[in-house]
Protein backbone atom coordinates (compact mmCIF):
# COMPACT_ATOMS: atom_id res chain seq x y z
CA UNK A 1 0.00 0.00 0.00
CA UNK A 2 1.57 3.29 -1.06
CA UNK A 3 1.47 6.71 0.61
CA UNK A 4 -1.26 8.07 -1.70
CA UNK A 5 -3.60 5.18 -0.89
CA UNK A 6 -2.98 5.68 2.83
CA UNK A 7 -3.70 9.41 2.56
CA UNK A 8 -6.93 8.72 0.65
CA UNK A 9 -7.93 6.26 3.37
CA UNK A 10 -7.18 8.85 6.08
CA UNK A 11 -9.36 11.43 4.31
CA UNK A 12 -12.15 8.90 3.88
CA UNK A 13 -12.04 7.93 7.58
CA UNK A 14 -11.95 11.59 8.67
CA UNK A 15 -15.04 12.40 6.60
CA UNK A 16 -16.89 9.32 7.83
CA UNK A 17 -16.68 10.44 11.46
CA UNK A 18 -15.23 7.13 12.68
CA UNK A 19 -12.86 7.41 15.61
CA UNK A 20 -10.73 4.38 14.74
CA UNK A 21 -10.32 2.08 11.73
CA UNK A 22 -8.14 -1.00 11.46
CA UNK A 23 -7.31 -2.47 8.06
CA UNK A 24 -5.35 -5.63 7.29
CA UNK A 25 -4.31 -6.43 3.73
CA UNK A 26 -1.78 -9.12 2.94
CA UNK A 27 1.26 -8.50 5.11
CA UNK A 28 0.36 -4.93 6.14
CA UNK A 29 -1.79 -3.85 9.07
CA UNK A 30 -2.92 -0.21 9.30
CA UNK A 31 -4.62 1.51 12.22
CA UNK A 32 -6.05 5.02 11.80
CA UNK A 33 -7.26 6.96 14.83
CA UNK A 34 -8.87 10.39 14.72
CA UNK A 35 -8.97 12.71 17.73
CA UNK A 36 -12.14 14.21 19.15
CA UNK A 37 -10.71 17.72 19.52
CA UNK A 38 -10.26 20.35 16.78
CA UNK A 39 -6.66 19.34 16.01
CA UNK A 40 -6.12 16.49 13.61
CA UNK A 41 -4.39 13.73 15.57
CA UNK A 42 -4.59 10.93 13.06
CA UNK A 43 -1.88 8.32 13.47
CA UNK A 44 -1.03 5.77 10.83
CA UNK A 45 0.79 2.58 11.70
CA UNK A 46 1.99 0.14 9.10
CA UNK A 47 2.90 -3.10 10.79
CA UNK A 48 3.84 -6.39 9.16
CA UNK A 49 1.45 -9.11 10.28
CA UNK A 50 4.43 -10.66 12.08
CA UNK A 51 4.14 -7.79 14.60
CA UNK A 52 7.21 -5.54 14.22
CA UNK A 53 6.31 -1.86 13.66
CA UNK A 54 7.54 -0.37 10.39
CA UNK A 55 6.11 3.14 10.34
CA UNK A 56 4.22 5.47 12.63
CA UNK A 57 3.79 9.02 11.42
CA UNK A 58 1.43 11.88 12.28
CA UNK A 59 -0.57 13.15 9.31
CA UNK A 60 1.16 16.54 9.41
CA UNK A 61 4.53 14.89 8.72
CA UNK A 62 2.99 12.85 5.89
CA UNK A 63 1.67 16.02 4.30
CA UNK A 64 5.10 17.66 4.55
CA UNK A 65 6.79 14.65 2.97
CA UNK A 66 4.26 14.54 0.17
CA UNK A 67 4.73 18.26 -0.52
CA UNK A 68 8.47 17.68 -0.90
CA UNK A 69 7.97 14.75 -3.29
CA UNK A 70 7.31 15.41 -6.99
CA UNK A 71 3.60 15.74 -7.64
CA UNK A 72 1.87 13.49 -10.17
CA UNK A 73 -1.59 14.24 -11.49
CA UNK A 74 -4.20 11.50 -11.98
CA UNK A 75 -5.72 13.44 -14.87
CA UNK A 76 -4.19 13.38 -18.34
CA UNK A 77 -2.34 16.56 -19.23
CA UNK A 78 -3.38 16.77 -22.86
CA UNK A 79 -5.48 19.65 -24.20
CA UNK A 80 -4.65 21.97 -21.30
CA UNK A 81 -3.95 24.94 -23.60
CA UNK A 82 -7.39 25.38 -25.16
CA UNK A 83 -9.62 23.86 -22.46
CA UNK A 84 -10.29 27.10 -20.53
CA UNK A 85 -12.85 28.98 -22.65
CA UNK A 86 -14.50 26.01 -24.36
CA UNK A 87 -15.19 24.05 -21.13
CA UNK A 88 -17.50 26.73 -19.70
CA UNK A 89 -20.47 25.51 -21.76
CA UNK A 90 -20.02 21.91 -20.56
CA UNK A 91 -21.29 20.24 -17.41
CA UNK A 92 -18.62 18.63 -15.25
CA UNK A 93 -19.44 15.24 -13.73
CA UNK A 94 -17.51 15.00 -10.44
CA UNK A 95 -16.58 12.12 -8.19
CA UNK A 96 -18.97 11.71 -5.25
CA UNK A 97 -16.41 9.66 -3.27
CA UNK A 98 -12.71 8.95 -2.83
CA UNK A 99 -11.53 5.77 -4.50
CA UNK A 100 -10.14 4.18 -7.66
CA UNK A 101 -11.73 5.15 -10.98
CA UNK A 102 -12.57 2.40 -13.49
CA UNK A 103 -14.06 2.95 -16.95
CA UNK A 104 -15.07 -0.74 -17.38
CA UNK A 105 -17.18 -3.11 -15.28
CA UNK A 106 -14.36 -5.67 -15.55
CA UNK A 107 -11.08 -5.91 -17.50
CA UNK A 108 -12.60 -8.04 -20.27
CA UNK A 109 -15.69 -5.82 -20.81
CA UNK A 110 -16.00 -2.65 -22.93
CA UNK A 111 -15.95 0.80 -21.34
CA UNK A 112 -19.21 2.24 -20.01
CA UNK A 113 -18.92 5.43 -22.11
CA UNK A 114 -16.58 6.80 -24.76
CA UNK A 115 -15.98 10.35 -25.93
CA UNK A 116 -18.80 11.20 -28.34
CA UNK A 117 -21.37 8.86 -26.73
CA UNK A 118 -24.81 10.28 -25.98
CA UNK A 119 -25.89 9.67 -22.40
CA UNK A 120 -29.08 10.23 -20.42
CA UNK A 121 -29.84 10.57 -16.72
CA UNK A 122 -29.25 7.31 -14.88
CA UNK A 123 -26.71 5.88 -17.35
CA UNK A 124 -23.66 4.35 -15.65
CA UNK A 125 -20.54 6.36 -16.53
CA UNK A 126 -17.89 4.54 -14.50
CA UNK A 127 -17.18 2.63 -11.30
CA UNK A 128 -15.32 3.97 -8.29
CA UNK A 129 -13.92 1.38 -5.92
CA UNK A 130 -13.74 2.47 -2.30
CA UNK A 131 -12.64 -0.01 0.38
CA UNK A 132 -13.42 -3.07 -1.77
CA UNK A 133 -16.90 -1.75 -2.66
CA UNK A 134 -17.58 -1.04 -6.33
CA UNK A 135 -19.88 1.98 -6.69
CA UNK A 136 -21.54 2.62 -10.05
CA UNK A 137 -21.50 6.34 -10.83
CA UNK A 138 -24.62 7.31 -12.74
CA UNK A 139 -25.10 10.40 -14.85
CA UNK A 140 -27.24 13.16 -13.40
CA UNK A 141 -27.41 14.93 -16.78
CA UNK A 142 -28.25 14.10 -20.38
CA UNK A 143 -25.97 15.03 -23.24
CA UNK A 144 -22.86 14.03 -25.14
CA UNK A 145 -19.58 12.99 -23.47
CA UNK A 146 -16.96 15.50 -24.60
CA UNK A 147 -13.95 14.49 -22.52
CA UNK A 148 -12.83 11.86 -20.01
CA UNK A 149 -10.67 13.69 -17.48
CA UNK A 150 -9.22 10.73 -15.54
CA UNK A 151 -7.16 7.72 -16.65
CA UNK A 152 -8.54 4.24 -16.02
CA UNK A 153 -7.46 2.67 -12.69
CA UNK A 154 -6.40 6.04 -11.24
CA UNK A 155 -7.11 7.22 -7.71
CA UNK A 156 -9.69 10.03 -7.51
CA UNK A 157 -10.57 12.50 -4.78
CA UNK A 158 -13.97 13.64 -3.59
CA UNK A 159 -15.40 16.26 -6.00
CA UNK A 160 -12.66 15.65 -8.61
CA UNK A 161 -13.88 16.25 -12.19
CA UNK A 162 -14.30 12.96 -14.10
CA UNK A 163 -16.14 13.80 -17.34
CA UNK A 164 -17.19 16.83 -19.38
CA UNK A 165 -20.70 16.55 -20.86
CA UNK A 166 -22.24 18.82 -23.51
CA UNK A 167 -25.90 19.19 -22.49
CA UNK A 168 -27.03 20.55 -25.87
Amino acid sequence: MDLKEIQNLIKFVAKSGASEVKLETGDVKITIRTGSDDKETTIVQQVPVGGQQMQQMPVQQQAQQQAQAPQESAAPKEDTKDSGADDSKYITVKSPIIGTFYRKPSPDKPTFVEVGDTIKEGDVLCIIEAMKLFNEIESEVSGKVVKVLVDDSSPVEFDQPLFLVDPS
